[in-house]
């Protein structure tokens, strides 16, 4: 890892009306548009997806870190965030972050483990922390007779 501070740049541009893209230096442009909520067409990346989005991400690079320090194996993480906009003492802001994770893990694998790994990373996602909404994690441990092959160590 590099020394601190890291700097990520992203950049955007729009006109009146249409699809604003998105990009970073060497990534693939992403085409966002308003929510249907603030009258954006259906079936688009918006600011707000994007957010939720980044939450899930962080949340499951946070637990292969975890895991990884912690040697435990595993097979798969389904992770869904709910992010909750309201108006907040007259300001529109996101209140609530739901984290809803599904843990797959091998047979003979500790869930107790599991559950705590899974509630470490929740509370060490960098995205996460850097949000002033509430936070709260869902999390289901599933285990799964897959052969030892297919776990993620």
């Amino acid at each position: 890892m590099h020394p601190y501070p890291h700097s990520y740049i992203a950049t955007a541009a729009g006109t009146s009306a249409g699809a604003v893209p998105v990009g970073s230096p060497g990534l693939a442009t992403l085409e966002t548009m308003p929510p249907p909520q603030f009258g954006g067409p259906e079936g688009n990346w918006s600011p707000e997806t994007l957010l939720a989005a980044s939450v899930a991400d962080c949340f499951i690079l946070t637990f292969r870190g975890v895991t990884r320090a912690a040697q435990f194996s595993w097979l798969r993480l389904e992770c869904r965030v709910e992010a909750i906009l309201e108006r907040v003492d007259g300001v529109t802001q996101f209140s609530r972050f739901t984290t809803e994770a599904t843990l797959a893990i091998p047979a003979g694998s500790d869930p107790v483990k599991a559950r705590q790994l899974l509630e470490k990373a929740e509370h060490g996602c960098l995205i996460a922390n850097s949000l002033r909404g509430s936070r709260s994690l869902v999390a289901t441990v599933e285990i799964e007779a897959a052969p030892a092959d297919q776990a993620v160590a």
